[in-house]
């Protein structure tokens, strides 16, 4: 699809898909399906969230402790034919039950029980496959020598920190904490048997996921991935590469709309200068993994590409680097290092926050669409009109970050706010509607919106379907956060119950020149 097309597509996150039997969360093996409904519904685009591991205990996606590894969480372990051939899920008992109980996802108890379910495929694996080196252990020990370059550090990290009961890696005896080579060594060796099964956790997971995006791409569905801007200081990454991470600071965001404050994300500094030292090895390593598991990337956080928001322990908190020529030169520089990595994968900008007119005049030199969000396009008072949204932009209703479009036409955007929306052609059809979200008022808010000039439209899903549910509430931690899941199984999307919403968003889509042909 190239970026000049007009297409549709849904935000959903993984974790949020739903299947008949599923161990309370979504899966891989969740995504043929959902695909499948989409292609039907005339949508070409599914962007997910952040799927790379992050520990346990964390709930959001954007604080993982790797930049490579996909978190074994979104297995589907009823698919791993180790773990079917040695009991699959009689194996379990109530640590399965614990992972289904509840409409949250309840992380830790999912964690917990695919965990144990892996071990036990693992455990068969390596009984019947690896030591008598059969078809399949010869495709795990070319996986194994293929993504070396990151999956070394990560498994023998994960180890180690397993072994010392997940204490961040800062707290490490000094040898192992700074990576002195001999203590590398002697650690590998005692760790070998946990370092191969974190090894044949990654290669189940990544079988499962080029299946997936087979099928997705046969279906016409091009899966979009979101490169989270920063990982955490207890990361693989950081770990492997401490010379690269300012850790004695802190990453944030300025004052925005979601925070008067401004943010403290407690996240690390890149030291950009250092990384031009082996030409940005790591990023570019990054964004190839991107790219080798998704059509296309969003860049989360871009204008932190430009310039970091540090926040020392203290003095005032600043941007760096200072000045705008600085800044521009900086930007323009990583992205093009971003471009040459991705190759053929699409990429995205999520400019949204505070960002100067500089960068999103860079991005557009740069052919990096960026966003337009419905509800902060405005001049003062008066909305911008869709359908004059650059075609190098994506235009959406919402974010991860946002209150669904129901709750901010009835709670938040006002009286003079729907008049104001309604006074702008695209919504000529909200003239006289009043608070209540009625399908009359979300047919008229997503006909405007699916008009828009921007190449690519993209709904978070429970604006599809005009749910009130949120994904996210920034500046907060626990439950419900990221505990969104979509109010059908897969199953039941591609039965009866998801065809009228399906028939609606073709519609769309094809009133709109969006839809496939």
């Amino acid at each position: 699809m190239s970026s000049a097309e007009r297409a549709a597509g849904i935000l959903c996150p993984l974790f949020a898909l739903r299947a008949r039997g599923d161990w309370g969360i979504g899966e891989i093996g969740h995504l043929p399906a959902f695909c499948r409904w989409l292609a039907d519904a005339g949508h070409r685009v599914l962007q997910l969230l952040p799927i790379f591991e992050t520990s346990a205990g964390e709930r959001s996606p954007y604080a993982a402790l790797t930049a490579f590894a996909l978190d074994p969480i979104y297995l589907s372990l009823d698919a791993v034919e180790d773990f079917a051939a040695a009991g699959g899920e009689a194996a379990l008992g109530a640590a399965l039950e614990s992972a289904r109980a509840g409409g949250d996802i309840a992380y830790d108890a999912v964690r917990a029980a695919k965990r144990r379910a892996l071990e036990v495929a693992f455990a068969h694996f390596v009984a019947t496959e690896w030591e008598g080196g059969s078809v399949r252990a010869e495709a795990f020990r070319r996986f194994r020598v293929a993504e070396s370059a990151w999956l070394d550090d990560y498994a023998l990290f994960r180890a180690l920190r397993e072994r010392r009961g997940g204490r961040e890696w800062t707290a490490w005896e000094p040898p192992l904490r700074d990576r002195l080579a001999g203590a590398l060594a002697e650690a590998r060796a005692a760790l070998a048997r946990a370092c191969l099964f974190h090894e044949y956790v990654q290669w189940v997971a990544a079988e499962q996921w080029a299946a997936a995006r087979r099928e997705a791409t046969a279906l016409g569905v091009h899966l979009v991935g979101d490169l989270a801007f920063m990982l955490s200081a207890d990361s693989a990454d950081v770990w492997a590469r401490q010379e690269e991470f300012a850790r004695d600071v802190s990453l944030g965001a300025p004052p925005d709309a979601f925070s008067q404050g401004g943010q403290d994300w407690g996240l690390p500094v890149y030291r950009w200068e250092v990384m031009a030292r082996n030409d940005h090895a790591w990023l570019r390593a990054r964004v190839a993994r991107a790219a080798a598991l998704f059509a296309a990337v969003r860049l989360d956080h871009v204008v932190g590409f430009y310039r970091q928001f540090v926040i020392p322990s203290a003095g005032p908190r600043h941007f760096v680097p200072a000045e705008e020529a600085e800044q521009l030169a900086l930007g323009e520089r990583l992205l093009g290092v971003v471009r040459a990595a991705a190759g053929a994968a699409g990429v995205t900008g999520e400019d949204l926050g505070v960002v100067p007119d500089f960068v999103r005049r860079s991005l557009a030199a740069l052919a990096i669409p960026g966003y337009r969000v419905l509800r902060w396009e405005r001049d003062g008072d008066v909305f911008r009109d869709p359908a004059g949204f650059p075609p190098l932009s994506v235009a959406t209703s919402g974010t991860h970050d946002t209150s669904a479009l129901a709750v901010w036409w009835e709670e938040e955007v006002g009286a003079d706010g729907r008049r104001a929306l309604a006074a702008v052609p695209s919504f000529g059809r909200l003239g006289g509607a009043e608070a209540a979200f009625t399908p009359a008022v979300h047919e008229a808010l997503l006909d405007g919106l699916y008009g828009a000039g921007s190449a690519l439209v993209v709904l978070p899903f429970p604006d599809a379907y005009g749910g009130r549910e949120r994904i996210n509430l920034p500046g907060t931690v626990g439950p419900p956060n990221w505990g969104y899941r979509v109010p059908w199984t897969v199953e039941d999307l591609c039965g009866s119950a998801g065809a009228a919403l399906q028939g609606r968003l073709r519609a769309l889509a094809a009133r709109h020149g969006r839809a496939p042909g």
